[in-house]
């Protein structure tokens, strides 16, 4: 859907469309308007809108949000409608959430009893014999348990007298929810509360990393944003780290607000901007190793991947080549200041091995893969994608491998020429780079340059390594140096995987979702990518 912001001081107001990117991210300094600009939003979206605070379900227990379809709400009319099930005196947010998932739990609990009484009922008068019990209907309580158990494993949720008790594998003690962390609470709130928006809704939340450890913030959202594909999410913080565990959102930096006129001073922010003054505080607020990497930070592949990848790293893309390996080069040189690494990662594209050196002693991280597109393109990642769909996977690999190689051979004297030219163009740029007495010694210089350096010798040279890759059927030497934007869709990779759509999008879009939902061939995805880097 399409939101559109509130007013602007600057101009007209700005529309976001969230129907491929489901977040939109609004940060901002304290007292910059960034709340008073979320409820404006709200206040527009009317019962479309949604709101979640852990701060205020947690500790707002004589603050009431009645605004229809709102946690506070929902209770009230439960226990104004006469159920049995649920006490009528219960305060704060949280409680009341729990109260309702309990309420429920019970109703479907007699509601199935009764279903199955009458079903035994006419059975027996049929043909004497009872019937069949029917299944249970998963409830929300069973997600909220599913997914909290998922994010904090080794812990277990019991039921008993009507109330939700908590414990550990490792020790047979339990405890009420009171117990709990504040962290662990703010977690079963989110997965709770979200279960509660209307469908389709736009679930407002704010402060969405408050009260959580930064290694879980990441994940929970991940999963919460996948539990509810109908909705889209707005965060609103001032914390500029979290917005990057947010890779495909827009994010709006509000600047400002004229509370008078109703209007604020806001921009779509990018990540193409170098090292700036925010993405330097997001950085240090992270307090984690960064990794600089290529691409625009919204719809680049690098930015939905390297981050699946590099968990321990706060990831910030910084646009080209060039901006990547300045702004590492950059960071360290502050290292005294901030005490963390920076790394970053560039494509390999037609760079020699001596080239290649160079930049990894920089800490720069360069793949044993051409550009991004032959990450995707790793026999263990077709192998692993083609078993979660349940294909043989060296069938599929072998039907992509013939397809890549036939590619490459018949693109072959192209490529050798297109790395002739790159190692030409450098090697120029390095020795032309020099002091010459007049212009007679530079001429005389680039007329011996081009019997020197031998294009045509290194052409053929490129020539014979990629025939010996064709003959061999050296795979892996092929996607280290075979660039081609269209090589996924034109192997047919998706295909032979087993998914229903043959693109490059649909590919990619089916590796990132494993990646994102910690699927059983995660694992075995992420560690081969972390090996092409020499990242073990």
């Amino acid at each position: 859907m399409k939101l559109t912001l509130p007013p602007r001081i600057s101009g007209r107001p700005l529309e976001v469309d969230t129907s491929e990117n489901r977040q939109l991210i609004i940060i901002g300094a304290n007292g910059s308007g960034k709340t008073r600009f979320a409820n404006r939003m709200m206040a527009d979206l009317g019962a479309a809108a949604f709101r979640m605070s852990a701060l205020k379900a947690l500790y707002g227990k004589d603050v009431e949000d009645l605004t229809p379809g709102s946690i506070d709400s929902l209770y009230r009319e439960a226990t104004g409608g006469g159920s049995t099930f649920i006490r009528n005196d219960i305060k704060g947010e949280f409680d009341r959430m729990l109260a309702l998932m309990l309420n429920e739990e019970m109703l479907n609990l007699v509601a199935f009893k009764y279903s199955n009484y009458r079903r035994n009922e006419v059975s027996e008068r049929k043909d004497g014999k009872g019937g069949r019990e029917g299944r249970l209907p998963v409830t929300r309580l069973d997600r909220m348990v599913r997914l909290w158990q998922r994010v904090f494993p080794g812990n277990k949720v019991l039921i008993e007298s009507g109330r939700m008790i908590f414990g550990s594998e490792r020790s047979d003690d339990t405890y009420s929810s009171a117990k709990l962390s504040a962290g662990e609470r703010a977690v079963l709130y989110y997965i709770g509360a979200a279960m509660f928006a209307p469908q389709g809704a736009t679930i407002f939340v704010e402060s969405p990393d408050m009260l959580l450890h930064p290694s879980s913030i990441r994940s929970l959202w991940d999963r919460i944003e996948e539990m509810r594909r109908d909705c889209s999410f707005v965060y609103i913080t001032h914390d500029l780290s979290f917005a990057s565990t947010r890779g495909d959102g827009v994010t709006v930096w509000v600047k400002g607000c004229d509370p008078s006129l109703e209007q604020w001073d806001y921009d779509i922010m990018t990540s193409a901007d170098g090292l700036n003054d925010e993405v330097y505080l997001a950085i240090l607020g992270a307090r984690k190793p960064v990794l600089f990497i290529e691409g625009d930070g919204v719809n680049s592949i690098d930015a939905k991947l390297y981050p699946l990848i590099f968990e321990e790293y706060t990831v910030k893309s910084l646009g080209g080549c060039d901006r990547v390996i300045e702004s590492t080069r950059t960071f360290n040189s502050l290292r005294a200041f901030h005490n963390l690494d920076a790394f970053g990662i560039v494509d390999r594209d037609r760079r020699n091995e001596a080239e290649v050196n160079y930049l990894r002693g920089k800490k720069i991280l360069v793949p044993e893969v051409a550009e991004i597109e032959n990450i995707f393109m790793l026999e263990a990642v077709i192998k692993a994608v083609a078993r979660h769909f349940h294909r043989d996977q060296n069938e599929a690999f072998a039907r992509v491998k013939k397809s890549i190689m036939r590619l490459f051979e018949t693109d072959l004297r192209q490529q050798a020429l297109m790395h002739t030219r790159h190692q030409v163009k450098k090697t120029v740029e390095h020795r032309i780079d020099g002091r010459f007495a007049n212009i007679g010694k530079l001429e005389e210089h680039i007329n011996d340059l081009c019997q020197s350096i031998n294009p045509r010798g290194i052409y053929e040279e490129y020539c014979r390594d990629f025939r010996r890759y064709v003959a061999q059927g050296d795979y892996a030497a092929v996607l280290k140096v075979y660039n081609r934007k269209t090589m996924i869709s034109e192997s047919h990779v998706a295909r032979a995987c087993g998914l229903r759509r043959d693109d490059k999008d649909t590919y990619i879009r089916a590796i990132l979702s494993i990646l994102k939902e910690n699927r059983d061939p995660a694992s075995t995805i992420r560690e081969a990518i972390r090996g092409i880097f020499g990242i073990e």
